[in-house]
């Protein structure tokens, strides 16, 4: 039964749109980000970057080296379109992301995660066989199937990314509509659409339309008596979310990936209507077919592991942060902070508060003032600028936080030197105070 779901081919035309497609969202996400301003704001402006845990030397390129590092990615999104080189450009494309990725988590957007993981599985599928520059330099390469298993690495991927998303948002602070609330009114100003968000009916449309959507749209897509009103929804939903959250590609990505749950015929008949049809339903077992199952085991296991682990670590995540990210949770609380850092010359004593203005972005300021993992970075980079002046320092923090709009609670314990406190990777920190 596996060797028939995993390796039965099946037409190929829905892997070979939506790697055009896809290479054409990764050069429209590089060359968006140059001309928005993203990378300016980011990267560039900032005197050092919030990295992910163990990247502390990934820092940006000095100059304007990251304009041009963006503008080779989005020559990398071409090739992959145009299906040439395509493994190494893929490759090339994915290994760049993830330098960029891991490089900050002030823009931390669960988008820019699922973009590593899909860069990743493309660079693996045989996705330029056909319609490619590949094949046209070497005829020899062109095929009309593929295995069952490149269609299902993304059903499965996606089931796991919405029910993780649907499952979030069955708390407290959504289910009573407080987020989708301060959600809607924080869009007030849009124009045209400013006035018509402001309706009493938005945020239960938000709210119960995103947990509904989200549980129930990849079985939906599955089943072919509700696949088109699906489709339909996914349009609309997709949509609502670009125009009103602006959330970058994430929107078409995902709608992209509707065409691995049409029947392939269709696909080819409206996309790539000279292409043969494949239609033999061949199972053909390869010799990977050991090491695909195992690697394909342990990247599905480590997908269903990583969301739910906050749920071993103490306290709530929407406080601490431990846990929140690479977990598909999207747009799920408000944080607002009186944040201050109050450093102490360990020799002289002496006390000076920190101006935060005086380091960090607007953007940074609003993490390190509500985010512990990013306090004990900051405190961490404070710690070792007054090292190298010759002088040993302590830092304490006072952190007023409000989560949802409730009242503001003490985040840190003002009484730890978060300068020489160490940071737990796996679980939780002591000098978080809890939330309750």
């Amino acid at each position: 039964m596996i060797n028939s779901f995993l390796f039965k081919h099946i037409d190929n035309s829905a892997l070979v749109v939506f790697r055009i497609i896809f290479g054409l969202l990764c050069f429209l996400e590089s060359v968006g980000a140059i001309f928005t301003g993203w990378i300016t704001r980011t990267l560039v402006e900032p005197k050092f970057t919030f990295s992910f845990m163990g990247f502390g030397w990934l820092q940006p390129l000095p100059g304007n080296g990251m304009y041009f590092y963006y503008a080779i990615m989005g020559g990398f999104g071409i090739l992959i379109m145009l299906g040439y080189k395509y493994r190494f450009s893929a490759l090339a494309f994915c290994l760049m992301w993830c330098g960029v990725y891991f490089m900050q988590k002030s823009s931390y957007n669960n988008h820019y995660y699922l973009l590593v993981l899909l860069s990743a599985i493309m660079a693996i599928l045989p996705a330029n066989r056909y319609a490619s520059l590949d094949v046209k330099l070497n005829p020899k390469l062109k095929e009309i199937s593929m295995p069952s298993w490149c269609k299902w690495i993304f059903v499965i991927q996606l089931f796991i990314l919405y029910t993780y998303a649907s499952k979030a948002k069955l708390y407290p602070d959504w289910i009573d509509l407080t987020v989708p609330k301060l959600l809607m009114s924080s869009k007030a100003n849009y124009p045209i659409i400013g006035e018509f968000l402001q309706n009493s009916f938005m945020p239960y449309l938000v709210a119960y339309g995103g947990i509904l959507f989200d549980g129930l749209i990849i079985p939906l897509l599955l089943i072919k008596a509700t696949r088109k009103y699906a489709f339909f929804a996914s349009i609309f939903f997709h949509l609502f979310n670009s125009i009103v959250f602006q959330v970058g590609v994430f929107p078409y990505l995902s709608l992209a990936f509707c065409l691995f749950f049409f029947e392939p015929k269709v696909i080819k008949n409206i996309f790539l209507k000279r292409k043969e049809f494949y239609s033999k339903n061949e199972v053909i077992v390869p010799n990977y077919k050991p090491i695909l199952v195992t690697l394909g085991s342990i990247y599905f296991i480590i997908q269903i592991i990583l969301p739910i682990r906050h749920h071993f670590i103490e306290d709530n995540v929407l406080w601490t942060e431990e846990g929140h990210r690479l977990s598909w949770r999207m747009m799920l609380r408000s944080k607002n902070s009186r944040t201050t850092y109050k450093l102490v010359n360990n020799t002289t004593k002496q006390e000076t508060f920190i101006n935060l203005n005086d380091y960090l972005s607007k953007k940074q300021i609003r993490s390190a003032s509500s985010k512990p993992d990013v306090m004990w970075q900051f405190s961490q980079r404070l710690k070792e600028e007054y090292k190298n002046k010759g002088e040993d320092i302590s830092i304490y923090i006072n952190a007023l936080v409000s989560v949802n709009g409730k009242p503001h609670k003490q985040l840190i314990d003002p009484k730890v030197d978060i300068a020489n406190a160490k940071y737990n990777y796996f679980t939780h920190n002591d000098w978080i105070l809890p939330s309750k």
